[in-house]
C-alpha cells in the first residue's frame, strides 16, 4: 500500500497570517519550529506583512544603564505590545550565559541596535566576552586582543570591565548584518592618535587601526564611549584650560578613513559661563544629543537647551537648537540624565530634592515624576520602573552640582533598545 503523502493541516497563508499578530518573542519563538518557517519569517515579505499589520504597535521596549561598576539598570521601560516582555530587559542582560562553569560576575560594556557586549568571569577568575542577543539567547564567545596582557587580566578583574570598549554595528534594510568590537587605547594622555584593536564578525579576528585627529586632543573622557550608526563617539578637551570636555569625536567603523572627525560643543562661547553641569552626550530618535541647563543670569529660573548634532564639519553650527524651554526652578535640582531613546521631545532628569526621576516633555512644557520601586505607567501605557538611580545619585550630585571644573565627571549611561524586528546574531565568519 503507498504510503499517503503528508498534508499541512493548515495553510500557509493562514498561519503567517496569525504569526503577524502575535508578540516579536513569541514569533521568535516559532523560527525554531522547523526550516520552513524559520525561512518564512525571515523573509523580506513575512517582515513587510508584519510591519503593514503591527504599524500601530510602535512602542518597544528599553533600557537605561548608568555606566559606574555594576552597570545598574536605572530605568526600564517593558510590558510593550510588540516584544510582548512582562519584565524589564536588565533581567535578560545579567542572567548567565551557559558555560561549563559557574560565572561569578557579569557585567554590560556596551549596548547598540539590540546588541549587547558582556564581560563574565568564571567563578576560577577566567575573564570572557560574549556579543549576544539577550532576548533569543543568541551568545557568541569573543577571544580577547592578541596583545592582551598579564597587567591587563588583572586590570580587569579588579575593575570587573574594561572602560575602553566599544562596540559596533552594520545595519542593511534595518537588520543587524555585522558587528565589531572595539577596543581602544590611546599612548598618552595628550594625543593626536588613536589606536584601535577591532573584532570584526566578518572575518573572525582581530586586526590594528590607528587613526588621527586634526588636533593634540586631552582624552579625558576616553573611556566612555556612546555608538550610533557604526561609530562610536568620545569626549575630549583642546587644552588645559578646562577640565569639562569641549569636542566630540567620532570615528565610523565602516565607512571611515584614516582620520576621525571632531566637532566642538555649540555652547562654548555663547552659554559657556551659565550652563550648570559638565557636558555629556546621549542619543535619540537616531541622532546625537547634547542637553544641559543654564541659569542665564536669573537665579529664579533656570533655561532647558537640546541640541541636536546634524552635521560633520568641525564648527559649532553642526548642532541644530532644537529646544530652548525656560523652567522653574534654581536649575540645579534637575539634572539632565538622559533622552528618550524614540522621542526627542522627552528628556529625562534627576530631582534630588523629591528623589523622583522627572521626564520632561519639552513641546507640551510638562513634567512628570516617577518615584523609584514603583510600577509607574508610561506616557504610551508601558510600565517604567526606576532602580538604583538615587543611590548613585546621592554620591556624584553634589560633585557635579557645585564643582564644574571638578577632573571626574562619572556620568554616563548606556541605552539598551530593542529594535523593531528580530535582529538575529550575525553568524562568526569560520
Amino acid at each position: 500500500m503507498e504510503k499517503k503523502q503528508k498534508q499541512n493541516l493548515v495553510p500557509e497563508e493562514a498561519w503567517v497570517k496569525i504569526l503577524t499578530r502575535l508578540s516579536l518573542r513569541s514569533i521568535a519563538r516559532f523560527r525554531s519550529v522547523c526550516k520552513e518557517w524559520k525561512s518564512t519569517i525571515d523573509s523580506d515579505f513575512f517582515r513587510d506583512l508584519y510591519e503593514s499589520v503591527s504599524s500601530s504597535s510602535s512602542s518597544v521596549s528599553w533600557s537605561i544603564f548608568m555606566n559606574n561598576c555594576n552597570r545598574t539598570e536605572i530605568i526600564g521601560h517593558h510590558r510593550c505590545e510588540r516584544w510582548g516582555l512582562t519584565d524589564s530587559l536588565g533581567s535578560f542582560i545579567t542572567r548567565p550565559i551557559e558555560t561549563t562553569t559557574t560565572v561569578r560576575k557579569t557585567c554590560v560594556l556596551s549596548c547598540t541596535d539590540g546588541l549587547v557586549l558582556l564581560y563574565t568571569e568564571t567563578i576560577e577568575g577566567a575573564p570572557m566576552y560574549h556579543v549576544g542577543n539577550p532576548l533569543l539567547r543568541q551568545w557568541v564567545l569573543i577571544p580577547f586582543p592578541p596583545h592582551l596582557s598579564g597587567y591587563d587580566v588583572v586590570r580587569l578583574q579588579e575593575t570587573q570591565y574594561f572602560n575602553d570598549n566599544g562596540l559596533v554595528t552594520k545595519i542593511e534594510k534595518g537588520i543587524v548584518v555585522g558587528y565589531k568590537v572595539v577596543w581602544t587605547s590611546v599612548s598618552r594622555v595628550v594625543s593626536n592618535q588613536l589606536t584601535f584593536m577591532i573584532y570584526s564578525s566578518e572575518t573572525g579576528s582581530w586586526m590594528t587601526k590607528e587613526v588621527r585627529c586634526r588636533q593634540s586632543l586631552i582624552w579625558t573622557r576616553l573611556a566612555h564611549s556612546v555608538p550610533l550608526n557604526g561609530r562610536l563617539h568620545w569626549l575630549a578637551t583642546i587644552d588645559n584650560s578646562s577640565m569639562d570636555a569641549n569636542y566630540v569625536v567620532y570615528y565610523d567603523f565602516y565607512s571611515g578613513g584614516d582620520e576621525s572627525t571632531m566637532i566642538p560643543f555649540p555652547d562654548i562661547q555663547q552659554y559657556q559661563d551659565t550652563r550648570r553641569f559638565k557636558r555629556t552626550i546621549t542619543t535619540s530618535a537616531g541622532s546625537l544629543m547634547y542637553c544641559n541647563v543654564f541659569s542665564d543670569n536669573n537665579s529664579a529660573l533656570c533655561t532647558i537647551r537640546v541640541w541636536r548634532l546634524v552635521g560633520t564639519h568641525e564648527h559649532p553650527n553642526s548642532w541644530h537648537l532644537f529646544w530652548q524651554v525656560i523652567a522653574r526652578g534654581n536649575g540645579v535640582d534637575y539634572f539632565p540624565l538622559v533622552m528618550h531613546p524614540f522621542n526627542s521631545d522627552i528628556m529625562y532628569c534627576w530631582s534630588c530634592n523629591r528623589d523622583s526621576l522627572v521626564m520632561f516633555n519639552l513641546r507640551a512644557r510638562k513634567c512628570s515624576l516617577y518615584k523609584e520601586g514603583m510600577k509607574n505607567k508610561s506616557m504610551d501605557g508601558c510600565i517604567m520602573r526606576i532602580s538604583g538611580c538615587k543611590e548613585f545619585m546621592d554620591t556624584i550630585y553634589p560633585k557635579l552640582a557645585n564643582d564644574m571644573y571638578a577632573p571626574s565627571h562619572n556620568l554616563f549611561v548606556s541605552q539598551f533598545v530593542l529594535p523593531r524586528w528580530l535582529n538575529p546574531l550575525p553568524q562568526l565568519a569560520s
